[in-house]
């Protein structure tokens, strides 16, 4: 959402342009109006949608028309203000100030129009009438607001509808062409349902709709209000609702309607919980939040964590056999952009018969998040952790470990991830050993060398001390040791067992070997 809003008004003479801006800061009828006012900034904690505005007058006897050009290229949105007594000036809208704020943008974006009828006390009924064609015909207007700067009436809603203009835009949302959602908004507001659907029966009960509104305004709905939307949503929409539950044509319906009543606040509150930007992307700052990791140290899944991804994973597991199946792990994997973990993950922690177990599971998103942690943000991001846990970030979900020198100066760990690097000539069983770690029997093992350069990994759990421990072990096309190692790594590693990288060297046969240390 931008961080401050920017509004021109625009129209003929003596329209009352200076007059609304006056008697909005004033909160009284000017007796003596200047040509212009001066721009006015008004502070964010005052304003309906707590950002800064500022608001821009307009004199044609002032400012040249590239003075115009450039305040319209600034501007976030225009308020084109007309005289409800002079039918003049509501054909110049048509005429002239549209296509001049708009005349030239093509096909790109629209700037966002608000028309303003003013000196509404002049008038015993109402410029509606005239104005709906206008309104009809330019997309680009958001809404038509009739009020009386003498009278102090409507002015701070015409400023309302401004602000919402800039911040709750509808053409990202709403086609009005075709009065249907947009394909991004559409495809935004299904993950969110998806993300939702606890138990995925694909709607939406009422407790689930209770914890999506909570999550999203903060209060759940009153069980009348329950009954109500489901009510509207099966007068409109066949299958809508479904045993009392609220389908995804249901969920899209609403959006819809919220959009169509001027309420698309609403939905843009929606999407901006679920972590989407004004483009309907979902944000840097969301999927990407700071997360400080110094030298030293490593990352890993906090109870909060695991306790989170373990939950999607029983949701998944539809059959509950305790593993996801192919299909269970597309379905889990359906709201995100592509599938994060590829063919390779059998060779990296230990599945069943082509399934993914639980244990096998947690290893991988462990293995994700020592590696790289931004990727298991991301990941834990597309999950809705911040949104579904009412947390802050996913960085709730993460814990930076101790500093490897004070883990060896005080000789013990409290990490629960350990790297075991395993080095050796090709050829000699490096891709053996770290299947053999997963319970692969050589003749089920992949024989295919490791790629060039390219390290491997392999994770599961084992005892130290009595406690379990992550044990990720790593190969790659290496030949020596030493090229892994920094001088004076070895006699730490050696000393300090489970505190550090270990190293394990392999040796074919008739080779000496360089080091034979075990993890």
């Amino acid at each position: 959402m931008r961080r401050d809003v920017r509004i021109l008004l625009l129209g003929e003479a003596q329209v009352g342009k200076t007059s609304l801006i006056l008697s909005l800061v004033g909160e009284e009828f000017p007796e003596e109006v200047p040509a212009r006012a001066e721009e006015i900034t008004i502070p964010a904690d005052v304003t309906p949608e707590k950002v800064p505005t500022h608001i821009v007058d307009y004199s044609e006897s002032e400012q040249t028309d590239e003075e115009l050009q450039d305040e319209i290229h600034k501007a976030n949105v225009v308020c084109v203000v007309y005289d409800t007594s002079k039918e003049a000036t509501i054909e110049k809208i048509r005429t002239k100030w549209i296509p001049l704020v708009n005349g030239r943008t093509g096909s790109g974006p629209r700037v966002p129009i608000i028309l303003v009828g003013n000196k509404s006390d002049l008038r015993p009924g109402s410029s509606m009438e005239a104005v709906l064609p206008i309104m009809s015909q330019f997309p680009e207007i958001e809404t038509c607001v009739e009020c009386s700067a003498k009278h102090l009436r409507n002015i701070s809603e015409l400023f309302y509808y401004a602000q919402k203009a800039v911040l709750h835009p509808t053409p990202p949302l709403y086609d009005s062409e075709t009065k249907q959602l947009r394909p991004k908004c559409a495809q935004a507001l299904t993950r969110i349902f998806r993300l939702s659907d606890q138990d995925l029966d694909n709607s939406l009960s009422d407790e689930e709709l209770n914890a999506f509104q909570k999550s999203c305004f903060g209060h759940p709905l009153a069980p009348q209000a329950l009954e109500d939307v489901k009510r509207v949503v099966c007068k409109n929409v066949p299958g809508g609702v479904q045993d009392d539950r609220l389908t995804l044509d249901g969920f899209l319906f609403l959006n819809t309607l919220f959009i169509q009543r001027g309420r698309h606040e609403t939905t843009w509150a929606i999407l901006r919980r679920f972590g989407y930007s004004d483009m309907l992307e979902l944000t840097t700052d969301y999927l990407f939040p700071p997360l400080h990791v110094p030298p030293g140290c490593t990352t890993e899944l906090n109870h909060h964590g695991y306790q989170f991804v373990q939950q999607v994973f029983e949701k998944h597991d539809q059959d509950c056999d305790g593993a996801l199946s192919r299909e269970e792990l597309q379905n889990l994997f359906s709201v995100f952009p592509v599938a994060p973990w590829g063919p390779e993950l059998p060779y990296t922690v230990r599945t069943n018969a082509g399934r993914l177990p639980l244990h096998g599971y947690l290893c991988q998103w462990t293995l994700v998040t020592y590696l790289d942690v931004q990727r298991s943000l991301e990941h834990l991001g597309y999950l809705g952790y911040p949104t579904l846990c009412e947390q802050n970030s996913q960085v709730q979900a993460i814990t930076v470990t101790r500093e490897k020198r004070l883990d060896q100066e005080k000789g013990q760990t409290q990490r629960n991830v350990l790297m075991c690097k395993v080095v050796g000539a090709q050829g000699v069983g490096k891709s053996s050993f770290l299947q053999a770690f997963l319970g692969h029997s050589l003749g089920h093992q992949d024989t295919k060398p490791f790629p060039q350069g390219s390290p491997v990994y392999a994770i599961d759990t084992v005892q130290v001390n009595g406690q379990e421990k992550y044990l990720i072990t790593s190969g790659s096309h290496r030949t020596a040791p030493h090229l892994l190692l920094a001088p004076g790594d070895a006699g730490s590693c050696r000393s300090h067992c489970g505190s550090s990288s270990q190293f394990l060297t392999l040796q074919g046969p008739g080779e000496e070997p360089m080091m034979a240390w075990k993890p």
